[in-house]
């Protein structure tokens, strides 16, 4: 996945998370991950936290399917699932 895209999706995710007040310490923990990645180029944090705001965020779509677009599921499988 290309370094903008993942940025986006991140960042989409991270907006997400805040905005549905879904899980504060997964927010600042991927946060943390995230500001790490853009320092060290090692994604293997950001892949760990995404696939734990995938399944909040995809739990959440199943209650309210408009709560949570299914491209920013789709985008972060792309991310958390490679």
């Amino acid at each position: 996945m290309a370094i903008k895209n993942l940025e986006k999706t991140v960042v989409s995710t991270l907006e997400k998370l805040e905005k549905l007040k879904l899980d504060e310490k997964l927010h600042a923990e991927l946060t943390w991950c995230w500001k790490s990645y853009e320092y060290d180029n090692n994604p293997e944090g950001v892949i760990e936290k995404s696939q734990k705001a995938l399944g909040l965020l995809r739990a959440k779509r199943e209650e309210n399917s408009r709560a949570v677009s299914k491209k920013l599921i789709e985008d972060l499988e792309k991310v958390a699932l490679g």
